[in-house]
């Protein structure tokens, strides 16, 4: 029998699956720490955790380690590069928490207009102090929601019978696709200036950190209320704490730089703070428990990866195509813009990779879209485009003596709701990722990675001596430059590979000096 080893408070649910399953021999401790219990049970086979930290040595100290369930969405607690070094697969059960995380936004931004919390405190006091806790309601008011991920359209849907105003910001979904849900399609802008409530449903990271600062608060409506059940850091707090009385806004707080004990940053501002609780209903850790032992028994029995995080690429591929099939998406939809919903997306393996269209394909949607996670198995993307309202087209490629290469095409909606399509193509030389063709310009071949202008401008003298004196005065340096030119449209594309990114102050007048079509920098 395979020992399953469960080092949390998980719901019983998943030791009775494994034990009645009959092949499983299980040991559930919530209360001994993973440290000592690893030591105790060195066979284990598989390990099901909720938060407890699997490192490296943890792995180390099972030799017959084969598999890690986290039971629950993030594995950022997992070493998953470790873990497929050894051979061992990760797997999560997303989704399993969308629906209790979407009842606590709804829950604090009850308690918060109707005073719950200090109303009965003062209550229990012996007080009386009604004319004091006067309070507002939900029915009727704009709702902002910034991320439409399972969560987010959760909280739309529970939300509904309250007959609010819906307006969402998601670069990826079409508006044809809001429409469907009762949402109207926002800029951040928009949200932040109409809505009495904005909450917001966003990965964490670099992307995301400070991204509700100083400019969107100061949009925000005299009392409205902001709400955090996210990640920690998309919130500039000094930012504001410096407006938050000027404009009696409200702060709803979930979520912290670590879960446990101490003091917290926002404990100034915060009107409303808990302690991480989105997920801790007995629901959610039921629904976490039952889908982690089905997992493990479904990989066990027919070999079914869907969920498995970290996988390897197959037999054949070569994992470089996997990076150019992430990269080109990524630069892609930085020219298309990342605001801009798209409404198809196609794709062309040519070559030997055609084969691995599903797999690639999954690599180009992570390129997109920063929380789909590269791990993730094709299944999950046409999951994702269909929640998202994307037409997916892998075109059947015939030999145009590319070699192995491949194409993103992606059709988007711009902001005067017509459609723009924009496509690119690449390949691998010499183990260098290489971008062979941008819209109409071919035979670019230069390597997505740095930081790169790109300016597409009708084709006269003296435009490149114009941009280069402009990056100039601002302190940036040239590093390469590209400057193909198309005879049929008399298009030019300036591809200037620089050392510090242009900013939009500076992306705006090298447009208006140079009447370019376009001109954004990106970085990969």
């Amino acid at each position: 029998m395979k020992k399953v080893l469960i080092p949390t408070k998980l719901d019983s649910v998943a030791a009775d699956l494994l034990k009645a399953h009959g092949g499983y021999a299980v040991v559930q401790d919530g209360k001994t720490p993973i440290e000592e219990l690893v030591k105790l049970h060195p066979e284990t086979y598989a390990l099901i955790v909720r938060s407890e930290k699997v490192s490296a040595a943890i792995m180390d100290a099972l030799p017959q380690l084969k598999v890690v369930v986290r039971a629950g969405a993030g594995f950022d607690t997992i070493d998953i590069k470790h873990a497929r070094k050894k051979g061992v697969d990760v797997m999560n059960t997303p989704g399993a928490n969308a629906n209790g995380v979407a009842e606590e936004v709804i829950a604090m931004m009850l308690a918060d207009a109707r005073h719950i919390v200090a109303a009965d405190t003062t209550t229990r006091a012996g007080l009386w102090e009604k004319s004091k806790y006067m309070g507002k309601e939900l029915t009727g008011k704009t709702v902002g929601i910034v991320g439409l991920g399972n969560i987010g359209r959760l909280v739309a849907k529970r939300l509904a019978g309250f007959e609010c105003r819906f307006l969402a910001y998601d670069p990826i979904i079409t508006t044809d696709r809001m429409r469907e849900l009762g949402i109207e399609s926002a800029t951040l802008e928009q949200i932040f200036a109409q809505c009495d409530y904005v909450t917001l449903h966003i990965p964490g990271g670099e992307s995301t950190k400070n991204l509700v600062g100083a400019k969107l608060l100061g949009l925000m409506q005299k009392g409205a209320t902001l709400v955090n059940c996210a990640r920690y850091g998309i919130i500039d707090e000094d930012a504001f704490r410096a407006i938050k009385a000027e404009k009696g806004l409200r702060y709803l707080n979930d979520v912290y730089t670590k879960d446990e004990a101490g003091p917290k940053p926002m404990l100034d501002i915060a009107d409303l703070m808990l302690p991480h609780l989105g997920a801790n209903t007995n629901e959610a850790n039921y629904v976490a428990a039952e889908r982690a032992a089905k997992e493990l028994i479904d990989l066990d029995e027919k070999g079914d990866m869907s969920c498995i995080v970290n996988r390897d690429i197959p037999d054949g591929l070569e994992r470089a195509y996997c990076e150019l099939a992430y990269q080109l998406s990524m630069l892609i939809r930085q020219i298309a813009g990342t605001t801009r919903p798209i409404k198809i997306l196609e794709t062309s393996f040519y070559g030997q990779l055609a084969p691995f269209s599903k797999w690639l394909t999954v690599s180009v949607l992570s390129g997109l879209w920063t929380d789909f996670d590269r791990y993730n198995d094709y299944k999950a993307a046409l999951k994702f485009l269909k929640d998202m309202g994307i037409e997916l087209v892998n075109r059947e490629t015939i030999d145009k003596g590319y070699g192995n290469a491949l194409t993103v095409d992606m059709t988007v909606e711009r902001e005067d709701k017509q459609l723009r399509r924009y496509s690119i193509r690449g390949t691998v030389t010499e183990s260098h990722l290489m971008v062979s063709r941008i819209d109409e310009f071919d035979r670019l071949y230069f390597e997505p990675n740095g930081m790169t202008l790109f300016c597409v401008y009708d084709d006269r003298p003296g435009v490149i001596a114009t941009v280069s004196r402009k990056l100039a005065d601002a302190g940036i340096n040239i590093e390469d430059m590209r400057n193909p030119h198309d005879p049929k449209t008399n298009r030019s594309l300036a591809i200037v590979k620089v050392n510090k990114c242009v900013g939009e102050s500076l992306l705006a007048d090298i447009r208006k000096e140079i009447n370019a079509h376009a001109a954004v920098c990106t970085e990969v």
